[in-house]
């Protein structure tokens, strides 16, 4: 898949490429790349595929409400722009533009976004989504794209994707993984949710109790899990293994720590991985965060939440190592 990043307005120095080729183009922010939007980029894959022509993807960076929204506010993000361009390739993406979205580009009409943008990119076909906006404002409906582009583009309009009469969105996500629902956000993305990130040193004391623990740091601002434990998987090197893992603020040792901690005690695993890329899949949540009297009633929970988190993790385990290659970062 081609990665090409633009920058408004366009032009050779923004990185609008010398010769374009007519393609069709899926046109949204996709954080998640869940299943509506799964939806959006498989209609442009299958029409540039029946017209012989290139499939694309537009997504935007930062995101718009960072931009937009007031300083400090960072929306978080259920995929970081590499997770999402490893979708996009996954669904049969040929070109990605990652537009860099500035108060500069925020500001154009619908009419110039259209006419400077879409007609610039050869753009013959775009698929949307039905509560697709664009231009000054989100000012821009599907509606108008279609009405503004009916000189040289057809516009598809794909209707929301429903699970049992639910729209599938990436707000719902978010609110599942936020009440510890990851199962739930799982079925919505059709994937269950993950985390992206580079394993760093601890304060060793897990490998003290007898359970030695990863403690990843997130390469993204990623939405947060309710505080708690979880069974997971944990992809390192090309290789998936089973685990629990504890999101939160250790409260048996520590009682100033401002940010969560992600600690994976990961199943049969004694490697050094410090400082490596790793990706950790939260598959179910087993119980919320607690402060423990001593540490052997913590050692003694642990041993009951690695037995459960080993139950659930297993089938999972058996069926990703029988099936194709994992997908491990």
């Amino acid at each position: 898949m081609e990665i090409i990043s633009l920058k408004y307005p366009l032009s050779a120095e923004s990185g609008l490429p010398g010769a374009i080729q007519p393609q069709v183009l899926a046109i949204g922010q996709f954080d998640g790349v869940h299943l509506g939007h799964q939806q959006v980029i498989s209609v442009a894959v299958a029409e540039a595929r029946e017209a012989g022509l290139k499939a694309a993807v537009m997504t935007f960076d930062p995101h718009p409400r960072d931009v937009l929204g007031q300083a400090g506010q960072n929306i978080s993000c259920l995929t970081s722009l590499h997770d999402k361009l490893e979708q996009f390739e996954r669904l049969g993406i040929d070109t990605a533009y990652i537009f860099h979205f500035d108060s500069r580009f925020a500001t154009i009409s619908p009419e110039q976004f259209v006419e400077e943008v879409l007609r610039e990119l050869q753009v013959k076909r775009a698929v949307v989504g039905f509560d697709f906006s664009f231009g000054h404002l989100g000012s821009g409906t599907p509606e108008l794209l279609s009405k503004l582009g009916a000189s040289f583009m057809q516009v598809d309009i794909v209707e929301p994707f429903l699970i049992q009469e639910t729209k599938v969105s990436s707000t719902r996500i978010r609110e599942y993984i936020a009440a510890g629902g990851v199962d739930q956000a799982a079925l919505l993305l059709g994937r269950p949710y993950s985390i992206v990130g580079t394993v760093e040193h601890g304060d060793g004391r897990g490998r003290t109790i007898g359970f030695p623990t990863a403690n990843v740091t997130p390469g993204s601002n990623y939405a947060l899990p309710k505080l708690g434990v979880y069974a997971v998987l944990f992809h390192t090197g090309g290789e998936v293994f089973g685990g629990v893992m504890n999101v939160g603020v250790k409260p048996t040792f520590e009682t100033d720590l401002a940010e969560p901690t992600y600690e994976i005690h990961i199943f049969d695993f004694n490697r050094d991985i410090y400082g490596m890329k790793v990706q950790v899949d939260l598959l179910s949540f087993l119980r919320p965060e607690q402060r423990f009297n001593s540490v052997q009633e913590l050692i003694d929970r642990i041993k009951t939440d690695s037995d459960n988190a080993r139950k659930l993790v297993e089938p999972v385990l058996a069926k990703e190592r029988a099936g194709s290659p994992t997908e491990g970062k």
